[in-house]
């Protein structure tokens, strides 16, 4: 199968380099690169044209006007321009495992949508990082580990055994930075909604429509690994606040059962459609 990897980025240009690197190591390369810009300044875009000549897979930069935070759009368009039956999603500050997407297509199935987490690096860490340092994936890593919905340092190890036993259970959060799906499952649910704009819940919303829709997640620990570089967050810490309008949609969506979403991927189809093929003569019959 086809596989597309998807970088949001926005306004870090360095960061977006070193998870471009890693990708240009991964063991089983995506067959395309789309890195969607929620409106970056001339900096990303150049960035993203140098490594084009030289990155070992199509590499392709999909922008829009910087409006807000709207990742929901951004990612729905980089959905919309890639070509993979299977579509794996990360943020431009992580830095992959080596068996990153191997990881993830080993534990793909039929049906089935795949959620992954982080491993947060502290700030010291990630100056080093910045400054050429390699990754480290132990549980003695110089990371952070005290959010109640990212992964513990134990979760550093990358135990493919363990792991398989840990796809079938359902404790652990959806994040946006580390997810794949078939890309079949994101049109049937319109991918993300795009009503919800400003940082937060999109990325639970759109889990809570495939799984209303019949397509469970696996879980995905001790895999698919990927160290986060610090930075300041906006996260609310309670998805179930119900004064963001966000979470009233995710809301909304877990009691109603909604499976599709109204201003979703089915916009931007069209614009990146690829073009058509030159039909060929039609035979008349006697």
């Amino acid at each position: 199968m086809r596989v597309s990897l998807i970088v949001l980025t926005y306004n870090w240009p360095q960061a977006l380099a070193l998870t471009l690197a890693s990708i240009a190591r991964q063991t089983r390369l995506p067959d395309q690169v789309v890195v969607t810009d929620d409106g970056s300044t001339a900096q990303t875009r150049e960035l993203v044209e140098r490594e084009a000549g030289r990155f070992p897979v199509p590499l392709v930069h999909v922008w829009q006007e910087d409006d807000g935070f709207r990742a929901a759009r951004a990612r729905n368009r980089g959905i919309a321009a890639s070509r993979g039956d299977y579509v794996v999603i990360v943020d431009g500050d992580m830095l992959l495992h080596p068996r990153f997407l191997a990881d993830h297509l080993d534990f793909a199935l039929p049906d089935r949508f795949l959620a992954g987490g982080r491993l947060r690096a502290t700030a010291r860490e990630t100056a080093r990082l910045l400054g050429g340092g390699e990754p480290v994936f132990r549980p003695w890593m110089d990371g952070q580990f005290d959010a109640p919905h990212d992964f513990r340092r134990y979760h550093a190890l990358r135990w493919p055994w363990l792991a398989r036993r840990k796809a079938s259970g359902r404790r652990g959060r959806i994040m946006s930075c580390n997810m794949s799906f078939w890309r079949a499952d994101l049109e049937r649910v319109n991918g993300f909604d795009e009503a919800m704009e400003g940082y937060g819940s999109e990325d639970l919303e759109l889990g809570a429509r495939l799984e209303n829709a019949g397509v469970p997640r696996r879980q995905l620990k001790f895999a698919g690994l990927a160290v986060h570089l610090h930075h300041d967050s906006r996260a609310p810490d309670d998805p179930n606040d119900l004064s963001m309008p966000n979470n009233r949609i995710l809301h909304q969506t877990r009691r109603s059962g909604r499976t599709r979403c109204t201003l979703g991927l089915d916009q931007h189809l069209r614009e990146f459609a690829p073009p058509r093929d030159v039909a060929a003569p039609v035979e008349r019959s006697a």
